[in-house]
C-alpha cells in the first residue's frame, strides 16, 4: 500500500499524558494541529499493518508540550529501550511524544525531521544517523525556533541546543584499558558507523591507551576497519576475510559495540577461536550478556539507559517550556561549543555482571540463564 504525499514515511508512535493548564490560544491551536494530524496518521499506519499502535488523541486537546523523537534505528536493541522509557518519563512531565523511526537512513530522517517540525512540535529530540547529514536537521529547527536536543551522538556542524550522552571517549578507553590489563599481543580494531561522530570518540579513547603499547612493541595491530551502519551481518562478512587473509592468529578483539562483536565472534567461533581470543563490546545487549556468562566475549560497557532516556526527557521538556537546563561541560562539533550532559558508563564483565545488569533492572536474571 502506497504512502499518500504529506503523511508520515515510517512507523509513528504518539505517547499522551496528563496536560497542562495553557492559556495561549495560538499554542493551543498549534497542538490541536499536531492532535489532529497524528490521529489520521495513526489510523493510515494502522490500515497498512503497522505494529505500533498509537494511542487516539482526536478526543481531547493536547495542552502540554509536544516533543518530536527522531531516531535513527530501532534495529539495534538499546534504541527501543531509550525510547520506551524516554515516552514514559516525558508523560509523568505532561508532555506528548510524537515518533519516527528512519531505518538508518540519513536523508528520510530529515525528511521526518522536517515533517514534526511542520506538525508544529515545540522541541525536536534526534539520535542522528549521520553526525553530518542531520545538521539539516538541526538549522531547520534553528529557522523555525524549535530547541534541538541532541540525543547519545552529537550532531556536528550545526547549533543544537544540547547534547546528551556518555563519555564516549572515556567508554572507548574502557575497553582498551580492561583488554591491555590482561592481554597484549596482537590486536584487531573493529570501530563502529563511520558515518557516526560516537564511533570515533571511541576510536580517540582507544587509541589513547593503546598508542604507547603499540610504540613500545607491546601491542601490535594487525587489522583496523569500520562496519556501515554497526552492522552485525558485515561485521562477521569483515572478520571471515580477516581469519583468511591474516591468519588466525589474534589475541584481541576490539570491537567498539556489542552488536558487532557477536557478528566477528560468529566468524571465530568458525574458526574454534571463539573463547579463545579477548573480544570487547558496549551497552550491555541481552545476547552479549550471555555471551559473557558462557565466555565467548570478554567485557561490555554498560551505558544505563533508563537515566540517559530519563534526563533527556526531562532536558526536552524544559527546552520545550523554555526553562534553564543544567549542564556539566561543553563539546565542540566543528561549529560551536555544545552545552552538554555527560554521564557515567559501568564495565562489565562476567564478575560483576548480576550486580549491575540485574541489580540496575536493565535484563531479568531469567533472560540470562541465571
Amino acid at each position: 500500500m502506497g504512502v499518500p504525499s504529506g503523511l508520515a514515511t515510517g512507523p509513528l508512535v504518539v505517547a499522551e499524558a496528563n496536560a497542562h493548564d495553557e492559556n495561549n490560544e495560538d499554542s493551543s491551536m498549534k497542538k490541536w494541529f499536531v492532535v489532529c494530524f497524528t490521529a489520521v496518521s495513526s489510523l493510515f499506519f494502522a490500515g497498512c499493518g503497522s505494529q505500533e499502535e498509537s494511542p487516539s488523541t482526536s478526543e481531547q486537546e493536547t495542552k502540554g508540550p509536544v516533543i518530536g523523537l527522531s531516531f535513527d534505528s530501532l534495529a539495534i536493541e538499546r534504541w527501543q529501550k531509550d525510547r520506551d522509557v524516554f515516552i514514559a518519563e516525558a508523560e509523568k512531565l505532561g508532555a506528548t511524544c510524537v515518533f519516527q523511526d528512519a531505518n538508518g537512513d540519513a536523508r528520510k530522517q530529515n525528511e521526518q525531521c522536517d515533517l514534526l517540525l511542520s506538525q508544529g512540535v515545540d522541541v525536536l529530540v534526534i539520535v542522528p544517523k549521520s553526525a553530518t547529514a542531520a545538521a539539516r536537521a538541526v538549522q531547520s529547527a534553528n529557522a523555525a525556533g524549535v530547541p534541538v536536543l541532541s540525543y547519545d551522538r552529537l550532531i556536528l556542524n550545526s547549533k543544537p541546543d544540547v547534547y546528551i550522552s556518555f563519555d564516549n571517549v572515556r567508554v572507548g578507553r574502557m575497553q582498551a584499558e580492561y583488554l591491555t590489563q590482561r592481554k597484549k599481543g596482537r590486536y584487531f580494531l573493529l570501530g563502529g558507523a563511520p558515518d557516526d561522530n560516537n564511533a570515533k570518540l571511541f576510536r580517540q579513547g582507544q587509541m589513547e591507551v593503546l598508542t604507547p603499547l603499540i610504540d613500545s612493541g607491546e601491542v601490535t595491530v594487525i587489522g583496523d576497519q569500520w562496519v556501515d551502519g554497526w552492522s552485525p551481518n558485515k561485521a562477521r562478512s569483515i572478520m571471515e576475510n580477516v581469519l583468511v587473509s591474516v591468519g588466525t592468529e589474534m589475541d584481541v578483539l576490539l570491537a567498539s559495540n556489542d552488536g558487532t562483536a557477536g557478528g566477528a565472534i560468529q566468524a571465530l567461533r568458525q574458526q574454534g577461536l571463539d573463547g579463545k581470543v579477548l573480544v570487547s563490546g558496549q551497552d550491555a545487549d541481552l545476547q552479549a550478556c550471555k555471551r559473557i556468562l558462557q565466555g565467548t566475549q570478554s567485557m561490555t560497557v554498560y551505558k544505563p539507559l533508563k537515566t540517559l532516556a530519563t534526563r533527556a526527557a526531562q532536558v526536552a521538556v524544559a527546552l520545550a517550556e523554555k526553562e534553564e537546563v543544567e549542564t556539566n561541560q561543553t563539546v565542540n562539533n566543528g561549529q560551536i561549543e555544545v552545552p552538554s550532559v555527560l554521564l557515567d558508563p559501568v564495565v562489565v564483565d562476567k564478575d560483576n555482571l548480576e550486580e549491575i545488569i540485574v541489580g540496575d533492572g536493565f535484563h531479568r536474571r531469567e533472560d540470562l540463564g541465571l
